[in-house]
């Protein structure tokens, strides 16, 4: 599946997307802040892609003018979640490469994948979550409507073998239909 935004194309990830991958998740500004480790090589990159990123529901973030990936969103519904929520909810996690941070792109992408989950996937919560200090993350959860419900202190977290405070955010489908109306 694919989507279309105004600037943006979310499509499934393919191996030919190494490189941009590695362009992007090479930052160490980009994966330590989201829970995952930096990526070294252009093959560290298509081994994340075969076996992280080229799952279902889970889209690379491309402008439209070039089809490059710059970024990732995905929805994880249910136990495949990082959090505890019922089968009928999902959680939504994202990156996007330095270079295009502060241009509204992903709060684009992610009213795109709500859109889908509340009206395609008939989820009736959606949760989101940042850790502190990352507040592009928590920027664009509020820009998106979702609204804190609560923090999980000293969670370890394997990938990067940290111990990290995440804030919790969600949105039903009430209250987002709610945004459309206004």
């Amino acid at each position: 599946m694919e989507f279309e935004t105004k600037r943006l194309r979310l499509r499934p990830w393919d191996i030919s997307d190494a490189k941009s991958c590695y362009e992007y998740a090479s930052d160490p500004k980009v994966g330590p802040s989201a829970g995952w480790p930096i990526h070294t090589s252009i093959e560290h990159s298509k081994d994340i892609i075969k076996l992280v990123l080229a799952i279902p529901e889970t889209y690379a973030v491309c402008l439209k003018e070039d089809n490059k990936a710059i970024g990732c969103i995905s929805l994880r519904i249910g136990e495949k979640s990082n959090i505890e929520i019922a089968s009928d909810e999902a959680e939504i996690g994202y990156w996007l490469g330095v270079p295009f941070w502060g241009q509204g792109l992903i709060p684009e992408a992610v009213q795109c994948l709500m859109e889908y989950a509340f009206h395609q996937l008939h989820m009736k919560k959606l949760w989101c979550g940042y850790f502190d200090g990352n507040d592009k993350s928590k920027s664009v959860q509020e820009k998106c409507g979702f609204q804190y419900q609560y923090t999980l202190k000293d969670k370890e977290w394997p990938l990067i073998n940290e111990i990290k405070t995440e804030h919790i955010s969600c949105i039903t489908k009430e209250e987002y239909e709610l945004m459309e109306i206004s």
